[in-house]
């Protein structure tokens, strides 16, 4: 019976430190988009990071471009948090890490730019699994976007749908008008346990704003 017993523990302690699936970004792809991914993609976006997990990647920035207007954008970005990359040093080291937003059930995502003079620059977001598209991405001071994301064989893409900011318990979408243009991410995977980070800011009127190209590795 103690031989049985300790058996049975043995098995409920190994099912309580087995990594939980998560199927959310799958869920907003769809299964056959999901189907498409690179293996590596679809674990690095299928891991559920409770309690204190946390997911880390290394590697460094390779560009950062402005132009003047989305340098001084850059600048401006600093009072809710400096969400977008301030400078434009080329080869610096970069660390990502996601852990669990508790508040939300969603994802805090912790970017770490070296730069050649003074400290790093450090970038807070919460990714969220809510709101019309399915994925928000909560910058600071309020502000947010909705994301809508694509999968294809090489990696995700995630496409700002519009803005918006939470003021007074409710939540106000920001016109097109008066937005900063169309933010993309794409990651997209590049073998051997690395993959690409590409952030593009273009405004219709006024063309590009910032690029910044950024490799990774797994942990």
């Amino acid at each position: 019976m103690l031989a049985v017993r300790e058996k049975h523990i043995g098995k409920a302690k190994s099912a309580q430190k087995a990594p939980v699936y998560d199927f959310r970004f799958r869920y907003l792809v769809g299964e056959q988009s999901w189907a498409r991914l690179p293996r590596a993609v679809q674990t690095r976006f299928s891991k559920r990071l409770a309690d204190s997990a946390l997911a880390n990647y290394q590697g460094s920035v390779i560009e950062t471009r402005h132009s003047r207007l989305g340098w001084l954008f850059a600048q401006i970005c600093r009072v809710i948090g400096a969400p977008l990359p301030l400078c434009r040093d080329p080869n610096v080291p970069a660390v990502v890490i996601v852990s669990e937003d508790r508040e939300s059930g969603g994802q805090c995502w912790t970017r770490i730019y070296g730069r050649e003079r003074g400290f790093p620059q450090v970038i807070h977001s919460a990714k969220r699994f809510a709101g019309s598209t399915g994925l928000e991405e909560y910058l600071g001071n309020r502000l947010g976007m909705a994301l809508s994301v694509e999968a294809d064989e090489h990696g995700l893409v995630f496409r700002s749908d519009h803005y918006f900011v939470c003021l007074f318990g409710k939540r106000i979408r920001i016109p097109h008008c008066f937005g900063p243009g169309e933010t993309t991410v794409i990651h997209r995977d590049l073998g051997d346990r690395r993959f690409a980070f590409d952030l593009d800011l273009a405004h219709p009127l006024f063309g590009e704003l910032v690029h910044q190209h950024a490799e990774f590795r797994d942990a």
